[in-house]
């Protein structure tokens, strides 16, 4: 079976750029973005196998292997190049290729030396949510038949009840339930299917752990802050969040993934010597592609004067791509490349890194453009080791073979790296990037952190409460990087997460309910990037909203119970 065409390929990097220019514009307005796997093996079963009658399963997942990568990329750049724009610094397109490219080729090479361990040999430990929703939909196309009814039942579901509630406004997104004691209270459900189906394909134990953590940031730890802090007092739970919360969480996250990073490393020790041996197998690129490859970036880093960096510096490069590309990879096998906090690796690695250059000397401008170089390089890598698992899970699931997916990511970064500089200075120019239109929150707290660094003020307490509170959980006998990044997270994902591993339990044969949540995942994601491509387009979206009942939470709440009800029936 056909699986690296040239129909695939070109199909692949056109729908990386798209992806990536989409991604770029929601991220910086509103500091999220949404998976591409999905939706590019979708469009790319209607145009191979619908309009061609060429295509099979190995080339659509080539197509949605490449294509993801734009996503990916963009993610990364959006959450940290920004904030060298808005301290004023000299940043071309030139910079952003090279800083997009080193940290997107780094994060595919160091991801390939734990796929055979995450993928396969911990199949049964790390589900990878949205990796096997993907291979769903494409056996759903290439099968036919009843799983493909439900696919598709859950995709079109999936996709108006998004783009009702995105698009339309016809029923919020976020559903708020304040409560007023003697601090505010704050609950929250994301409205999302998506979000709902990544908890039913998790289960219950691990949606669970995320939902407590944004339980415990919440409930616990924000009422403490409202009653022992005057300046919070008046303050929004959101706005607490903002301040705090979330700098506990990157601590959590930090911690959690250090944890989760030593036992990726007691996992290659054999009887007390360090084997390299069945690391990287014969289906994937060759360890010493790796290794060489891994060797020419550090020397690239160290050596391009646009990064300030050093042969010393280069190194601490090298290392936090290593530790977050093992976290990066890890999360999104337990909660999904939409959930997976990238921004906390970065605010950890910005923190640390910081750190190590004002000890070495590196203050002023060059301190800061080294240090976000750092934390760009790193949380590209970490965004596309992410994507790059959940691809590889695709592949594992549906026969492919590794290496032609991993130089389909290399293909993928490369045409994105290209045009995601252009992206960037082109939504700069219309709408003035820290702008009200374009806010770019993420890139916004990277550059607070390191102006606290390097200036003074950063909140060293909440980061170390974080890490105290991981290693706490971590010591109960709980995995402490899914309870963390339920920390960081916003309380709205982790509850709707739970409430989608709620449904599960009650399910005793899940074959039903995973592939209609599978499809709830695609339709969701495939509604998102098309309101996203409306808005870059500057298409209007009409409004459907309702006096009163569109603004209701409680509106909002019969739809999300509606749909968690057909969920549950459908699934049984």
């Amino acid at each position: 079976m056909k699986e690296f065409t040239v129909k695939a390929i070109i199909l692949g990097v056109f729908l990386a750029i798209v992806f990536g220019a989409a991604n770029a514009y929601l991220g910086l307005k509103m500091g999220m973005t949404v998976s591409a796997s999905i939706p590019a093996a979708v469009i790319s079963m209607a145009i191979l196998r619908g309009i061609l009658r060429r295509g099979n399963i190995l080339e659509n997942n080539i197509v949605q292997t490449i294509a993801s990568a734009g996503e990916s990329l963009a993610a990364g750049v959006i959450f940290t190049v920004p904030a060298l724009i808005m301290l004023g610094l000299n940043v071309n397109i030139f910079y952003i290729f090279l800083v997009s490219l080193t940290g997107g080729v780094l994060g595919v090479l160091l991801m390939i030396l734990v796929r055979k361990r995450f993928i396969e040999d911990e199949d049964k430990i790390l589900p990878y949510p949205e990796g096997r929703a993907c291979a769903e939909v494409l056996r759903a196309g290439d099968e036919g038949g009843e799983k493909a009814k439900n696919v598709f039942i859950g995709i079109i579901l999936g996709f108006l009840y998004k783009f009702f509630a995105l698009g339309f406004h016809f029923f919020k997104d976020v559903i708020d339930f304040l409560f007023k004691i003697k601090s505010r209270l704050q609950l929250s459900f994301d409205n999302s299917p998506a979000l709902l189906g990544v908890g039913f394909i998790l289960g219950l134990r691990i949606s669970f752990l995320v939902m407590a953590g944004g339980l415990l940031g919440w409930f616990g730890i924000m009422p403490l802050i409202q009653t022992f802090l005057p300046q919070a007092k008046d303050l929004m739970p959101i706005e607490i969040w903002d301040k705090y919360i979330r700098y506990i969480g990157a601590g959590g996250v930090l911690a959690g993934g250090i944890i989760s990073f030593a036992r990726s490393m007691i996992s290659l020790f054999s009887k007390g010597k360090i084997s390299l041996k069945g690391i990287v197998t014969p289906k994937d690129l060759p360890l010493s592609f790796v290794l060489i490859g891994t060797l020419i970036v550090y020397v690239f880093i160290s050596l391009m004067p646009q990064f300030k960096q050093n042969f010393i510096s280069g190194i601490f490069i090298i290392i936090f791509a290593f530790l977050f590309v093992i976290v990066s990879s890890r999360i999104v096998g337990i909660v999904g490349s939409s959930s997976n906090p990238v921004s906390g690796m970065t605010i950890a690695t910005l923190l640390i890194i910081s750190l190590i250059f004002v000890k070495m000397g590196m203050k002023g401008t060059a301190g800061i453009i080294a240090a976000l170089t750092t934390g760009a390089i790193v949380c590209i890598s970490a965004a596309i080791a992410g994507d790059t698992s959940q691809d590889l899970k695709t592949g594992f699931l549906v026969g492919a073979t590794p290496r032609l997916q991993q130089t389909g990511e290399f293909i993928g970064v490369f045409f994105s790296a290209v045009f995601i500089g252009w992206t960037l200075f082109l939504l700069h120019k219309a709408y003035t990037i820290g702008s009200q239109a374009l806010s770019a929150p993420q890139a916004t707290l990277m550059k607070l952190v390191v102006e606290g660094v390097f200036k003074g003020g950063m909140p060293w307490e909440l980061i170390i409460a974080g890490i105290a509170i991981a290693v706490s959980v971590e010591l109960l006998g709980v995995p402490a990087l899914p309870f963390a990044v339920g920390l960081y997270l916003p309380l709205s994902l982790s509850t709707t997460i739970g409430a989608g591993g709620f449904i599960s339990h009650f399910i005793k044969k899940k074959d039903k309910g995973v592939l209609l949540s599978s499809g709830l995942v695609a339709g969701d994601a495939l509604a998102g990037i098309f309101i996203a491509i409306l808005i870059v387009a500057g298409v209007a979206i009409p409004h459907l909203k309702l006096p009163f009942l569109s603004e209701s939470p409680f509106f909002a709440s019969l739809f999300l119970i509606l749909l968690s009800l057909f969920l549950f029936f459908r699934s049984k």
